[in-house]
């Protein structure tokens, strides 16, 4: 169960900052756990965030919040997991067209947020990027939930488009030169190995680009710190959309043919090097806020974090087993097997984590919360399930790890849940819809791809595994309701 917690403030051992460091936390949008080079990706390029990687921290057993988007990012901005929390599944409103634009299920009014907890620590605040916790004239934009500065998509579904018509500013629509088209079309009426048939489905402005623009403009303009910068971006969710110059380091590289969108998202001449390139330039993205830290000189006080609101996803034309996308775990997003879950997990932080460091404490975004309260030297009160992680990022005994629960109630499973004890992992399918939906257990150590169901060997193991997922809490929401 969620309890209040009292976030100790801890002395940085090592540290030779005076004042709380900078925080920019950078997500991004269904990156999977084996696609970065320090994760063992060999076809992808990601210089900047392997750089990333050797400069500090890597985490191999850390989690999302969730399978799918909106629910991910509440657990992140809350301190709690999806049987807690608000938001446990992606609640669209409204539809795809500018005049239907609504947005998602919002947060409610006065929650308390990691935004407003880095308010309350003396910082400026910023979201940049995908928001997804409530549309245009709601109580869940983020200016009404901690963040002094917005800009980008509030809706995830515009997000499927990274050529928009618009992005937001606050809560002031900002036209771009794209003009409006469909982010789910399917090729008709020209050659498929033409390239200038898929211009129509490009413009002058791209999101990503315009969004990294924005967040180096917030870092000049708050240099002087601290500031907190929530920079959620939006690849590599599809749309297959990249400026064409990008595409170039990956020609003959991989094994592809034309994609005419009907598996959704929108068509791509070059499907698996539209893919890469948009992880590729996203990667540049990275290495532009890390170059201008440096040359504002604060880099040294700043602390990065950067991971993945999911695992790869499964559908618009992406071969991810190509890529290899999951690494060797099973499933991909909207599954609560570890492919859908596990994520990557990279902090940097000059003089305090050790460069070239790996941790396997086990970890998930709720934690995130109480990690920066920790660092941020504010004391916390709050109902949360996470457990600050500060102690790994020192290199100190790690802590227990916090309360391990997903669950998800998309695609066809009849409500899917999933909860670890140490080395075990319980998943059951099934259980919003009966309450005898067996529970499968693995031992992650043995077999990280979840290949072998233990539950009736260790019966003893499930039983605890499934007392978790029973301690859940009702959702206001009756869909989101299991089995009782």
């Amino acid at each position: 169960m969620p309890r209040f917690i009292t976030v100790a403030v801890l002395v940085l051992a090592g540290c030779t900052q005076v004042d709380p460091p900078n925080i920019i936390y950078i997500l991004a949008d269904d990156l999977g756990y084996g696609e970065l080079g320090s994760y063992g990706q060999t076809l992808i390029r990601t210089p900047n965030l392997d750089r990333l990687a050797a400069e500090g921290m890597r985490f191999t057993q850390h989690y999302s919040g969730s399978p799918v988007c909106a629910p991910s990012r509440c657990t992140l901005l809350t301190g709690l997991h999806t049987g807690h929390c608000q938001i446990r599944d992606n609640y669209e409103l409204g539809g795809f067209a500018d005049s239907t634009e609504r947005g998602q299920l919002p947060l409610e009014e006065d929650t308390y947020t990691l935004g407003r907890m880095m308010q309350d620590a003396g910082y400026t605040t910023a979201v940049i990027g995908k928001w997804g916790l409530g549309g245009p004239n709601s109580i869940g934009v983020p200016n009404q939930q901690g963040f002094d500065y917005f800009y980008g998509y509030l809706d995830q579904k515009q997000a499927h488009n990274h050529y928009p018509s618009h992005l937001w500013r606050n809560a002031e629509w900002d036209t771009l030169a794209n003009g409006y088209f469909h982010p789910h079309q399917r090729f008709e009426g020209a050659d498929p190995h033409d390239p200038a048939a898929y211009d129509r489905y490009k413009g002058p402005d791209y999101a990503p680009d315009l969004m990294a623009y924005e967040a180096e403009a917030f870092i000049r303009e708050n240099a002087e710190g601290p500031f907190f910068l929530y920079l959620a971006h939006t690849v590599p969710h599809l749309a297959l959309q990249v400026p064409d110059e990008e595409l170039e380091a990956y020609e003959n590289v991989l094994s592809e043919s034309p994609y005419d969108g009907t598996r959704g998202y929108l068509p791509h001449i070059r499907p698996q090097s539209a893919y890469a390139a948009m992880i590729t330039r996203m990667d540049a993205h990275v290495g532009q806020i890390m170059e201008v830290l440096h040359e504002l000189g604060i880099d040294d006080e700043t602390l990065i974090m950067f991971s993945s609101d999911n695992g790869p996803t499964y559908v618009g034309g992406v071969d991810t087993e190509q890529f290899q996308s999951s690494g060797n775990l099973r499933g991909g997003k909207g599954e609560v097997y570890e492919g859908g879950i596990r994520v990557p997990m990279i902090a940097t932080w000059p003089d305090v984590i050790v460069p070239g460091s790996v941790t396997d404490h086990i970890s998930a975004f709720w934690d995130v919360m109480p990690t920066l309260a920790n660092v941020a030297k504010i004391e916390l009160i709050a109902e949360i399930d996470g457990v600050s992680f500060l102690p790994v990022l020192l290199g100190e005994q790690p802590p227990t790890p916090s309360e391990m629960y997903w669950e998800y109630h998309g695609r066809n499973w009849g409500g899917a849940q999933a909860a670890r004890i140490g080395p075990w992992k319980g998943v059951r399918l099934g259980g919003r819809d009966s309450v005898s939906a067996p529970v499968r257990i693995y031992n992650l150590i043995n077999d990280p791809a979840e290949t072998t169901d233990l539950a009736d060997t260790h019966p003893e193991i499930a039983s605890e595994l499934l007392a978790l997922m029973q301690s859940r809490s009702d959702s206001k929401i009756a869909r989101w309701h299991f089995a009782e």
